[in-house]
């Protein structure tokens, strides 16, 4: 009966056909330790030479790491085998042996490691951080999907630079200019107009020089906007999902986190609310407090958000940024205009802004004039300012990348990690 290994406990006692690869494989004389990999997990298959015959039992022998192969064997329970269970082997058909392998069970470098991307993807902890990180973008779409938000895709190539030309991507649209887009808000702030709640949720591009554990080309990120929000109101928002996908996370794939990624999930099980709240100014004095060189009225770097982060157990939202360094679209605070209805949410250990986001302008005239003050041209935002000019509203919203939080809950060092085949600077391949 054909299975798959990571149901194979509903096949105790019985025969079974898995199709797979080699993991690894020892041998003690008249018996073959093989470790079989399928894509769904690892077990430990026996291959006896009284059972399987002289060749056959030769042929095993001969299998190299990666060999793909059909087995036949029947089911045991065994608390002593990885997963609990290993198979009796009764036979087999050898699908290829495969030639040398090149990533083997010695360390290897980063660089070695990234050349070899399409291969180092089938190892354990690869596979539980990128099965952890299917399960995240699951998480992510119910917690929308189950409050009424509709999903709306918006375009990958955008028209117009929103907010300067030196992050994105230019590239030929048949005779004409196009960007790979950063963000969909703009959009979404007009679907939000449609059907009130949505979110899009898709690849974002950032062509920025860096080199940080923190960073990616090319990543996806999720947007929800809402109509008739403000700031408090997205907060809580940011709130109630970082904990859900959190939760959800912790009590799906405990095993994984704790066994492959050898994660410390105590500090995730602090992930409750209510996330502390600080303005950008008491941001500021705590930068100053503990002696860094953080001038205020700028924006924090990585080392700041370490810093601040710090300070707290569970993630803490930074609001009320300066209105010099957030986009043309950030609604100013009505009690100082200096400063924004903006929001950072900072993870803590070290990982830094998971959300961006804010109210949004909804004053037609204080828009435009925005758009000015930020040197863009106010033709390519026509469509935008309609949505002002035809039954404006407040409407406040936010963007989560998945890589960078993902590395947060498995406990990664580098976002490189956290996507199949990641873009980085200088690396454009496999």
């Amino acid at each position: 009966m054909p299975a798959e290994i990571s149901g194979i406990g509903e096949f105790t006692g019985q025969e079974v056909l898995l199709k797979g690869w080699v993991y690894n494989m020892r041998s003690s004389g008249k018996i073959l330790f093989l470790q079989m990999r399928d894509g769904t997990g690892i077990i430990q298959c026996i291959i006896e030479k009284a059972v399987v015959g002289d060749e056959d039992f030769e042929l095993a022998s001969g299998l190299t790491q990666e060999s793909s192969l059909e087995v036949t064997g029947t089911v045991r329970e065994d608390a002593r085998a990885p997963g609990g269970y290993e198979l009796s082997v009764t036979g087999f058909s050898i699908i290829q042996i495969a030639e040398s392998y090149p990533i083997t069970p010695k360390d290897h470098g980063n660089t070695f490691l990234m050349d070899n991307r399409h291969l180092w993807l089938r190892s354990r902890r690869q596979n539980a951080i990128l099965r952890i990180r299917a399960g995240l973008i699951r998480f992510i779409r119910d917690f929308f999907d189950n409050r009424g938000f509709i999903l709306c895709d918006t375009p990958i190539f955008t028209p117009n630079a929103c907010e300067g030309t030196t992050t994105l991507f230019e590239t030929d649209y048949f005779g004409d200019r196009a960007y790979l887009t950063q963000s969909g808000q703009l959009y979404n702030e007009a679907t939000a107009a449609a059907f009130r709640k949505v979110y899009t949720f898709g690849p974002t591009f950032r062509a920025e020089k860096s080199k940080t554990r923190r960073h990616l080309i090319e990543f996806w990120m999720v947007e929800p906007e809402v109509a008739f929000a403000d700031l408090d109101d997205i907060m809580q928002l940011g709130e109630d999902f970082i904990i859900e996908i959190v939760g959800r996370a912790l009590e799906t794939y405990r095993d994984l986190l704790e066994g492959e990624l050898e994660r410390d999930v105590s500090r995730l099980e602090k992930v409750q609310g209510p996330f502390p709240r600080i303005s950008y100014a008491e941001a500021a004095r705590i930068l100053k407090e503990k002696g860094g060189d953080f001038e205020e009225g700028g924006d924090f770097g990585g080392t700041d958000e370490t810093v601040l982060a710090g300070e707290f157990d569970s993630p803490v939202f930074v609001h009320r940024f300066p209105s010099a360094i957030k986009a043309f679209y950030m609604e100013p605070d009505p009690d100082d205009p200096t400063y924004s209805l903006s929001v950072d949410l900072l993870a803590p250990e070290g990982y830094g802004e998971i959300i961006g986001g804010g109210q949004r302008v909804s004053d037609l005239g204080l828009l435009k004039k925005r758009i000015e003050e930020h040197g863009l041209p106010e033709k390519a935002f026509g469509w935008y300012l309609d949505l002002r000019r035809y039954g404006t509203f407040p409407h406040a919203g936010f963007g989560l990348g998945v890589e960078r939080t993902l590395a947060w809950i498995c406990g990664i060092q580098h976002v490189r990690e956290t996507i199949p085949f990641p873009r980085l600077l200088n690396r454009l391949s496999p």
